[in-house]
């Protein structure tokens, strides 16, 4: 069964910060310039954590995955990319 996620980072080095976004870009919708809104299953979750893990620095890099709720109804404020009244996005 899969699941929703915050996969939000703060990746100090370029290089890494582009090997960040490389990974997950393909994962999840991109909603803020280092935050995706995801959907895993547990087995892909630990998987792009070992990814992940792999390519930060743990010194210097900061990476959390929040568990969200299965009805999300999110609301957005201020300026950004808006999605159209009406449209429903489905991650799969």
């Amino acid at each position: 069964m899969k699941s929703n996620y915050l996969l939000c980072y703060d990746i100090r080095n370029p290089r890494r910060l582009a090997s960040v976004y490389k990974c997950v870009k393909s994962r999840g919708l991109h909603i803020q310039y280092s935050v995706f809104i995801c959907r895993f299953t547990w087995k892909e979750l630990i998987q792009i954590i070992e990814e992940l893990n792999s390519i930060i620095d743990c010194s210097e890099d900061d990476i959390r995955i929040y568990p969200l709720p299965a009805d999300l109804k999110p609301v957005v404020m201020g300026c950004g990319d808006r999605i159209p009244e009406g449209v429903s996005v489905f991650l799969s």
